[in-house]
């Protein structure tokens, strides 16, 4: 059975799924990607679909399943490098792949992650703040 790797970039871990997903092969990357998620602490999930020409509901749904498990464990994830053929094809098959989010590429992607960490880092300093002055 193949593994997709899982490479760590600083708070992120980014999964390039470049082998055809089978059951198998999609629930290890699932219980991999949740024990690095946990090992590492990481904040984001990037995932690289540039190299899968069809993503069927199967895939759509393993994508959506990642996602909800990640955010479980406090990690946001985002899509990268889908082709339009491929978005086309999830839009027809009425998948909404709720919970994540999607990039053009790798770097987009990272920024995303960057962008939502700084706002939820600007949320807790907020509710910091109230919480302080609440109890003055």
């Amino acid at each position: 059975m193949e593994r997709v790797p899982i490479l760590k970039i600083g708070d992120i871990l980014l999964v390039s799924i470049q082998v055809d997903m089978s059951d198998q092969t999609a629930i290890q990357l699932q219980e991999d990607l949740a024990e690095r998620i946990v090992a590492t602490g990481c904040h984001g999930v990037i995932i690289d679909i540039t190299a899968l020409d069809i993503v069927d509901s199967f895939v759509g749904r393993m994508l959506s399943t990642i996602a909800s498990i990640s955010k479980v464990l406090d990690a946001e994830t985002v899509v990268v490098g889908m082709r339009p053929a491929v978005a086309i094809t999830l839009v027809e098959l009425g998948l909404s792949l709720n919970g994540i989010r999607t990039a053009l590429n790798v770097e987009r992607g990272m920024e995303l992650v960057a962008a939502n960490r700084a706002d939820e880092w600007d949320e807790a300093a907020d509710d910091e703040g109230t919480e302080t002055t609440a109890t003055a």
